[in-house]
């Protein structure tokens, strides 16, 4: 058993339970059905990518697994644990196994980076303040950011700094769970793509299970090692993005095989270039 097994273990947690399992999901807003039955399992060590149409709902679903919205029928387990019926120690064993980096950052416009990072161990652990200030130091340079940032605050830093300074909170607690809502969202080429690599990097390094919501295509043929397609009110298919090109499902058709499908998976096939 490793440490992350002990530690699971410890917590009531199953650790040869899948990270994620969504049993027959059922999300509305009034008469408006936003899913209806939707069924994943995530799969331990996966960079697993979330694509779906607009009101498709793909925040919904993330949102729902993290707790910050009731299902309005179904399961989901995180660890093995039902998250609904989880108790306050149970729960807060939960969200130490996670982080989230939410698409703008959620950062704290007024701390600087270092204290944004640190806010979490502040709240959460029992570590002294010289520990924690070594710890957010820590995140900071693990996600790429020079030391010098830690003393920046959120308006003094471009975009992909204020991504990497996000995923740097995100991993405060060193979580085993690694959620992504649109990543690369706002990010040039070249800061795409850089991100990308980090989350690869970081997936490997740290052996996180990353479920990340995107729409970029470059992501999805560059790093995931399978892709949720959420459609019709639930999870269609779930495969590698290679075998999606062969679906005959007009949605998966469109996407990975139009203009900008072909694109990507040219750009990858000639050596990885973003176009």
């Amino acid at each position: 058993m490793t440490a992350t097994d002990s530690s699971l273990a410890e917590d009531g947690l199953d650790e040869a339970a899948p990270p994620i399992e969504v049993i027959n999901l059922r999300s509305a807003f009034g008469d408006n059905v936003i899913h209806d039955g939707v069924n994943l399992t995530v799969k331990k060590g996966e960079v697993l990518g979330v694509v779906g149409g607009s009101g498709s709902g793909k925040s919904v679903l993330l949102n729902s697994i993290i707790g910050l919205r009731e299902p309005d029928g179904g399961t989901i387990r995180i660890f093995g644990q039902d998250i609904q019926r989880a108790d306050r120690r149970k729960w807060s064993a939960i969200e130490r196994r996670w982080g989230v980096l939410f698409q703008q950052g959620a950062l704290f416009s007024s701390l600087t980076v270092q204290e944004n990072v640190a806010a979490p161990l502040h709240e959460h652990s029992r570590l002294s303040r010289a520990e924690i200030r070594d710890l957010a130091e820590l995140k900071i340079a693990l996600v790429g950011l020079p030391p010098r940032a830690g003393s920046l605050k959120p308006a003094e830093l471009s975009g992909g700094m204020r991504k990497r300074a996000g995923l740097a909170r995100a991993l405060a607690f060193d979580p085993e769970l690694l959620f992504l809502d649109e990543p690369t969202a706002g990010l040039d080429p070249i800061g795409a793509a850089a991100f990308d690599e980090l989350i690869e990097d970081l997936s490997r390094s740290l052996g996180l299970t990353v479920f990340m919501i995107t729409h970029d295509l470059d992501s999805l043929y560059t790093i995931t090692d399978r892709v949720a397609v959420l459609a019709d009110k639930k999870v269609v298919a779930v495969e590698p993005v290679r075998v999606l090109e062969h679906s005959e499902h007009p949605w998966i058709q469109e996407y990975f095989l139009g203009p900008r499908g072909r694109a990507a998976r040219s750009a990858v096939d000639a050596g990885g270039q973003r176009v």
